[in-house]
């Protein structure tokens, strides 16, 4: 599906100007994504835990799109700014057309939910009980959890004439109970709200007798006993609801760089709890007079109310509970174990810091472990020789190896300085809390640099071995995270390079310091001048293609976004540049564009993993160049954003890179098509041998590596 092929037929003149623009709209590439994901959950050769873990990401997709995407666009509409769509779309008709685009979704997602999913549940040993198809001695003890459990932790939240109007939290299941005392006339109804509790189970679980594990919505059994909250008043409805809150914010400088940063990071943090809401989802037939209430109170247009059967689930992100119940851990598809590294086969039998002194080793996650990297921050922690430890950390685990072996660090008593980006978006509360452990263990801390984000993913060790200090350095494209190491694909680079480590030192300088250093010899970095770096690498492909020279650009990334460098790679193709793009997510270049980008092919791959390497190839008349980094060819990237891409030096970690390049458009199993009106099309095998990159990239060894060629 298409949000193109999707708008309502009067709106043709809207179709017509979204596909007249040179460039795709952001968020109606993004939805398109989410669709992608959504073709996931109905591989029917996937387990139905793993559908349903893929039917789940949608779900918390959606939430986060409108949380920040929409907010974003509210924040133009409600202080009266003029913005415009990649689609020349101004802000007011944009909102409409997105509202409407969410709405498909949604309705979409629910529909494949209710007729495709759950009548595959009690073929797979459990069902979502309906409360009023329980058996008594089900229906009490369903009850008595209730009683127990459940009841002491509601509070009613009245609104009348003598009760301010309650703020309800974000994503959360809420009721609006609408009641009245006996007697009184129905104008003096009045509203009552209820939040679910997001501390116990979404399911109460029952095994049947049959062997089927019932699980039992925690709203239904609150609303199956509710009067017991309103005793001696009639309730005259029910009505369970769910809201999205504006969750974007910006953060502003300040001369007192640390306490007044911290502060106003915990104040935003607070409204993103309290934002202006902008979208409401509610049950099929809700009562008119409270559904009227909330958009009074709340500003809400028709368009930003979603109107759910009560067939399925009001909230999905519950489902972990089912996917991840230890009764059905067989049933669901295992992780391979990670292969030997192919630059790195001894792996396990020889010393790290040896081996890097010889070569570079390059890790592919998750075929190739992070174990390396977690192995060497935990002994440079305690080995005595190190004198430093320096890292950028963005995301980390709840209980992280590489925050643990800081800590051990610190306390053996050496250097340690982190950059903890607090700003990095939905984790700030965490590595908030995280990065002032660090700190009081005698880190040093920066929490982020003014109003730049870092997001660049480095590691610095300096050690002392007879006769000279060495600097042993990570650079790597994602977080330094193991639990996400699994299931994201990632590369990263391990060195002991002079050339590496200075330039990697030098940075540190630049975002822990005041230092702009002239020229890096193997960085390219943002906000300084990663856009005009990358776009005169994409000028010399196309001067050489203008000169008869063979010329060809392939990138791999989450999402291209950036104007000036779609611009740049549209005169590239135009001048005979052979470009192949490899977009996970959001794509604006418009590709196969006659006279603009019929040379640009753009290819979107989604399946088992999420992929989240960004690669950057530049044929330069045969002799490669190839960078890797944090960075996606995004304005945030280039501007609002610390970041940082490694060229690659060793031949070997180049066909490397380039064999990671050449699978990802080999693939057939998890590829769609970019086509020129916004639409993606699954890429067809045309009887080709089933070739899924996902599965393969655990069989490469060094001899696959040896031949690579891609032009």
């Amino acid at each position: 599906m298409s949000a193109v092929d999707t708008l309502p037929k009067t709106e043709n003149k809207i179709h017509q100007q979204i596909f007249d623009s040179n460039y795709i709209s952001r968020d109606l590439s993004w939805l398109q994504f989410n669709y992608r994901v959504l073709d996931q959950a109905k591989h029917i050769d996937r387990s139905i835990f793993d559908r349903l873990r893929f039917f789940a990401i949608t779900a918390s997709n959606i939430d986060e799109f409108c949380t920040i995407r929409l907010g974003s666009l509210y924040n133009y509409l409600d202080y009266g700014k003029e913005r415009y769509d990649y689609s020349g779309l101004r802000e007011t008709p944009f909102r409409k057309l997105l509202l409407g685009e969410i709405e498909r979704f949604v309705h979409e997602q629910h529909d494949y939910f209710v007729k495709k999913l759950i009548p595959l549940f009690e073929k797979n040993g459990f069902k979502i009980a309906d409360y009023k198809a329980l058996s008594p001695e089900q229906t009490n003890l369903v009850d008595e959890y209730f009683r127990r459990t459940v009841y002491p932790m509601l509070t009613p939240m009245v609104f009348d004439g003598y009760h301010t109007f309650p703020t309800l939290k974000n994503n959360r299941l809420l009721f609006g109970i609408v009641t009245k005392v006996a007697g009184e006339s129905v104008n003096q109804q009045r509203a009552c709200f209820i939040q679910v509790p997001s501390n116990i189970p979404r399911f109460f679980e029952i095994l049947s007798p049959d062997g089927l594990i019932l699980f039992v919505p925690i709203e239904e059994i609150i609303r199956s006993n509710v009067h017991v909250l309103f005793r001696n008043v009639e309730i005259l409805s029910i009505n369970l609801f769910r809201i999205n809150r504006n969750g974007d914010f910006t953060l502003e400088e300040s001369e007192d760089i640390e306490s007044n940063f911290l502060e106003e990071l915990k104040r935003k943090l607070q409204t993103r709890r309290t934002g202006r809401v902008v979208r409401l989802e509610i049950c099929e037939n809700p009562d008119p007079w409270l559904l009227r209430l909330l958009k009074i109170q709340w500003d809400l247009a028709d368009d930003n109310v979603i109107h759910l059967s009560a067939d399925g689930l009001l909230d999905f992100s519950g489902l972990g509970q089912i996917i991840n119940h230890k009764e059905f851990k067989e049933k669901k598809a295992s992780l391979p174990e990670p292969r030997k590294p192919v630059s790195f086969p001894e792996y396990g039998s020889r010393d790290l810091f040896d081996v890097l002194k010889e070569r570079d080793i390059l890790l592919h996650h998750p075929y190739d472990s992070i174990s390396p990297v977690l192995e060497l921050v935990e002994k440079a922690a305690d080995d005595p020789k190190v004198l430093s430890i320096k890292i950028t950390i963005y995301r980390v685990a709840k209980e992280s190896r590489i925050t643990a072996a800081l800590l051990r660090a610190a306390e053996n008593g050496k250097h340690v300085s982190v950059l903890f980006e607090v700003k990095a978006r939905f984790d700030e509360e965490n590595n908030l809390r995280e990065a002032q452990r660090l700190q009081k263990a005698g880190c040093f801390v920066i929490y982020g640099v003014s109003s730049l984000k870092t997001h660049t993913k480095l590691l610095l060790i300096v050690r002392q071995e007879p006769g000279r200090v060495y600097r042993y350095v990570h650079l790597a494209t994602g977080n330094y995270n193991e639990v996400t190491s699994r299931l994201y694909t990632d590369v990263g680079l391990l060195t002991a390079s002079e050339v590496y480590g200075n330039d990697v030192s030098e940075f540190f300088n630049v975002i822990t310091g005041h230092s702009q250093p002239s020229a890096y010899r193997n960085l390219i970095t943002s906000p300084r001048d990663m856009r005009i770096q990358l776009c005169n690498l994409v000028n010399i492909e196309a001067e050489n293609a203008r000169n008869g020279i063979a010329a060809g650009i392939i990138i791999k990334f989450n999402s291209i976004q950036d104007k000036e460098l779609i611009d740049t790679l549209y005169e590239a193709s135009q001048a005979g540049v052979q470009i192949k793009l490899i977009v996970r997510g959001m794509c604006c270049l418009r590709p196969g564009r006659k006279g603009l980008s019929e040379n640009i092919e753009v290819i979107s791959i989604v399946g088992d993993y999420l992929e989240h390497s960004r690669i950057y190839y530049f044929h330069n008349a045969g002799n490669p160049k190839v960078y890797m980094g944090s960075a996606d060819a995004m304005v945030r990237s280039f501007d609002r954003r610390i970041e940082s891409l490694f060229l690659l030096e060793q031949d070997s970690l180049k066909k490397q890179a380039m064999n990671i390049l050449r699978y990802n458009l080999k693939d057939n199993v998890n590829s769609y098509t970019l086509k020129e009106d916004g639409r993606y099309t699954i890429k067809e095998q045309n009887g080709e041998q089933v070739f899924n990159l996902h599965k393969e990239f655990y069989n490469v060894t060094p001899e696959t590596v040896q031949d690579v060629k891609l032009f």
